[in-house]
């Protein structure tokens, strides 16, 4: 072979060899680089979904009968509870 020729042969192998090599690091980045992408998508499906309760709980609050529902549940529950126990204790104490 001519010496012009084996000179061609040398750049063009270094040259395959170095994209070779550049090739194989980018397809390892790249895989790390997708596996960083999942994380992310279910990292933002799951703020999907809270954000979904959020609205949720937001939604009841402002609406007039979830404020209502809210004040009878907390404040007016309890009371009645304990007026009809009471009067069940003095219902038994009738009966005797």
């Amino acid at each position: 072979m001519n010496i012009a020729e084996w000179i061609l042969v040398a750049i063009l192998s270094v040259t395959l060899l170095v994209f070779l090599i550049i090739g194989i690091i980018l397809m390892v980045k790249m895989f790390s680089v997708t596996d960083e992408f999942k994380r992310v998508a279910i990292k933002g499906q799951d703020i999907a979904d809270n954000a979904n309760g959020v609205v949720t709980n937001v939604r009841g609050l402002t609406s007039v009968g979830g404020t209502v529902e809210m004040l009878v549940d907390k404040y007016v529950n309890p009371k009645i509870k304990e007026s009809l126990k009471e009067r069940k204790e003095n219902d038994g104490k009738k009966e005797k």
